[in-house]
């Protein structure tokens, strides 16, 4: 089995900062690309970022140059960091991580999600 928790989210001032985490952890043999999506109200969910295990990354045009998506392999753990937060960011932002298992399979597995609010 494998688990994925996110943390980090929150009610923020626009123009200001969040830093989101994704850890995960279980049955893992390996994992490539690691990535976060956010999905608004009313809206289908969107890519936001991703990053191949090497470290190349790919960013949606709305977040570039005030997103920066990063990765600890040696914890699994892959971060999303946020500045100049704009109301329009506002969502529930999932982590996505695509795992190879101990047992040969891979797949990607979702976070459970984490609420980002910005809004003064």
């Amino acid at each position: 089995q494998v688990q994925l928790v996110e943390s980090g989210g929150g009610l923020v001032q626009p123009g200001g900062s969040l830093r989101l985490s994704c850890a995960a952890s279980g049955s893992i043999f390996s994992i490539n690309a690691m990535g976060w999506y956010r999905q608004a109200p009313g809206k289908e969910r969107e890519l936001v970022a991703t990053i191949t295990r090497g470290g190349s990354t790919n960013y949606a045009d709305s977040v570039k140059g005030r997103f920066t998506i990063s990765r600890d392999n040696a914890n699994n753990t892959v971060y999303l960091q946020m500045n100049s937060l704009k109301p329009d960011d506002t969502a529930v932002y999932y982590c996505n991580v695509d795992i190879r298992t101990m047992t040969g399979r891979s797949r990607g597995y979702w976070g459970q999600g984490t609420q980002v609010t910005v809004s003064s």
